[in-house]
């Protein structure tokens, strides 16, 4: 059943009915420009009652995103990826205020989001959405909004924030790997560490979790089945995704460079006689110095500039993108051909060489007698 109220200029409609126990509900909304408007939401509201998805609970959206990410996500996520949720709920408090989670359109979305965009970096950008699409779509399963005002839209960043990710060529990757193993202690853990990701490409989360158990000195093989949460203070968590989980096989120069730290006596390969793992802090510092021995600058290469490195040195040297991809514990070829778009295509012009070079010794004398030999 339905009514409607004019209240000053706007008109305001109300629904009610009674639920399986008998319990009475109602649900209202103010704002309409005209009587006919208030009536077609009485009518889309009657649709929901009969598809089971009509409810009286609407939460404001800045409160149910915060219940959402408590409910969903708190306990399942670093601090560090924590504070980008909780920076999130701040944004749409700030911007949606008291509104209904049912009120909001995807034109009040697109403004957000245009609005977010003019100061931050591509990757916040998207990140920032992703989020904010992954609740929405919760709150369609709770049957609280019908449509996914989310979809469809349009992003767009600040370019000058969007840095470009660096990373090495391979006469700069020989130079750091010298470097580093030039006077190499076991004491010096941070060159091992960052060793071990010039060379696994693995993230630095993973190295610090390593521990001898996960390598294998007979295959010659590295798993990766845990992340060090160094934000945390030391926790040991899952690896980032389920495909992260992967073992990858690894040259013997590296594994004898990190047996060397078996006299430390440690069940973690890069725990030092301190009982320490050296964090991200300690590892960048590290770095820098060793960059900079090398003549080497790049003001925003960070340790795990050191993971696109290792992408850059196997394209360069023709490894296909699935096994990179099986290397990287990515899911999928797309997930790497997304992230690494830009090497991938300084790469091109090389592969369409050879892909017309390979192209033209069709036709040609000795394709026909190879045919021919095989044909007899």
């Amino acid at each position: 059943m339905a009514s409607f109220m004019k209240r000053g200029s706007k008109w305001q409609a109300r629904v009610t009915w009674r639920d399986e126990l008998g319990k009475l509900h109602q649900k209202s909304k103010l704002g309409f420009l005209t009587k006919q408007q208030a009536r077609q939401w009485a009518v889309e509201q009657e649709q929901k009652r009969i598809d089971g998805q009509l409810t009286d609970n609407d939460p404001v959206f800045a409160e149910y995103f915060k219940d959402w990410f408590e409910t969903y996500k708190a306990d399942k996520i670093s601090l560090s990826t924590q504070r980008l949720y909780k920076k999130t709920s701040e944004r749409i408090t700030t911007f949606w205020g008291h509104s209904k989670i049912s009120d909001v359109t995807r034109r009040q979305y697109q403004k957000f989001m245009n609005q977010f965009g003019k100061n931050h970096a591509k990757e916040t950008v998207q990140k920032t959405n992703s989020i904010i699409r992954a609740s929405v779509k919760d709150a369609i399963l709770d049957g609280l909004i019908s449509k996914d005002f989310t979809q469809r839209i349009e992003l767009t960043w600040d370019t000058k924030r969007t840095v470009k990710v660096q990373y090495l060529s391979i006469k700069q990757l020989n130079q750091l790997v010298q470097s580093l193993e030039n006077g190499i202690q076991p004491k010096y853990i941070s060159r091992y560490m960052i060793l071990t990701a010039v060379y696994t490409g693995m993230r630095l989360g993973e190295i610090m979790a390593l521990q001898w158990s996960d390598v294998n000195f007979n295959f010659k093989t590295i798993t990766i089945n845990k992340s060090y949460d160094y934000v945390s203070g030391g926790k040991l968590k899952p690896p980032k995704t389920e495909s992260s989980n992967r073992t990858i096989k690894v040259n013997q120069s590296l594994l004898d460079l990190i047996h060397q730290l078996k006299q430390n006596n440690q069940e973690f390969v890069f725990m030092g006689d301190n009982n320490k793992i050296p964090g991200s802090t300690a590892v960048n510092k590290t770095l820098k110095k060793h960059l900079k021995l090398c003549g080497i600058e790049r003001n925003n290469f960070h340790f795990h500039s050191l993971r696109h490195s290792h992408v850059a040195y196997l394209l360069a040297n023709d490894i296909d993108l699935y096994a990179i991809s099986q290397r990287l514990g990515h899911s999928n070829m797309t997930t790497t051909a997304k992230k690494y778009a830009y090497l991938i295509d300084e790469y091109r012009a090389r592969s369409d060489k050879r892909i017309n070079d390979a192209l033209e010794k069709i036709g040609n004398n000795n394709v026909h007698q190879f045919v021919h030999q095989n044909e007899d």
